[in-house]
């Protein structure tokens, strides 16, 4: 389970800034690896899309490798588009699509100008009382890759705080907190630049449908998951440069494999969500 909550924390890690500048029309393509004790697991390829004061950002995270041969396959996407004003990111909708050994399961939630709106599950979720999630618990809820946008945009102000994430079934704090800054040049992260923000991770179950047994997560709290949000290019953005998370059997851990960046094509630049 700490697999899974190691790489849902890094797809997901990608309070707003006050201001966020307009962007040029530009695409980011990253793609980044998670092994276990060594040993590859999964693969997280973003596609990031930006265009004055929108934004359109797509992730499809699979498992490779050993893992993939001896585990359930697993393919997960997700997406969340919005745009920019004074106030900082303001998300329009996000969407999440996995896959479980076949069995596919989707969710989209929508916002407005008070927080989340409305969803939509497919298949239908019919929670027992026990895995509700309250309109309390859900209000200023985000789903996991714009709650994950939240942090990235925020640049230096990433840590030190708590981003409510909500993926339809689950609600859950993450916490982050700041543990210092490093040279980029000390990191080993490839293509980092400036000093990279090194921060600490916990999560805490709010409600909700969870496999885990409450003193499980409870367990997992106190082994926090260390991540460094590095900055790849001229914009504030922070961006997961590397993770890592100790587990009972081995260490996970997490890196970039590549960073892209080019212009949209007017094509492209047109079809951005808003």
């Amino acid at each position: 389970m700490r697999f899974r909550r190691a790489f849902m924390v890094l797809a997901a890690c990608l309070a707003p800034p006050a201001v966020v500048a307009a962007q040029d029309a530009r695409q980011v393509d990253i793609a980044y690896e998670i092994t276990f004790g060594g040993i590859s697991g999964f693969r997280i390829d973003v596609t990031a899309r930006f265009n004055g004061s929108k934004y359109d950002v797509e992730t499809t995270t699979y498992k490779e490798g050993m893992l993939k041969a001896v585990t359930m396959n697993y393919v997960g996407r997700n997406r969340a588009w919005g745009g920019f004003t004074t106030q900082g990111a303001q998300p329009t909708a996000g969407s999440l699509s996995i896959s479980v050994d076949g069995k596919p399961r989707t969710w989209l939630a929508q916002y407005g100008a008070a927080g989340f709106l409305q969803e939509i599950h497919t298949p239908v979720w019919k929670p027992t009382p026990q895995q509700t999630i309250s309109d309390a618990d859900r209000k200023d809820s985000l789903d996991p890759l714009t709650a994950a946008l939240s942090v990235g945009f925020a640049g230096d102000a990433a840590c030190d705080k708590t981003v409510r994430s909500n993926d339809g079934k689950r609600r859950i704090d993450v916490l982050f907190r700041k543990v210092g800054m490093e040279p980029a040049s000390a990191t080993g992260i490839p293509g980092a630049r400036g000093d990279v923000l090194v921060c600490e991770i916990y999560t805490k179950r709010v409600s909700g449908e969870f496999d885990e047994a409450p003193k499980e997560a409870e367990t997992e709290r106190e082994r926090p998951i260390r991540i460094w949000l590095a900055r790849f290019d001229d914009t504030q953005i922070r961006y997961p440069g590397k993770l890592e998370a100790q587990t009972l059997f081995a260490t996970i851990r997490g890196k970039v494999l590549s960073f892209r960046e080019r212009p949209l094509t007017p094509e492209e630049a047109a079809n951005i969500r808003r």
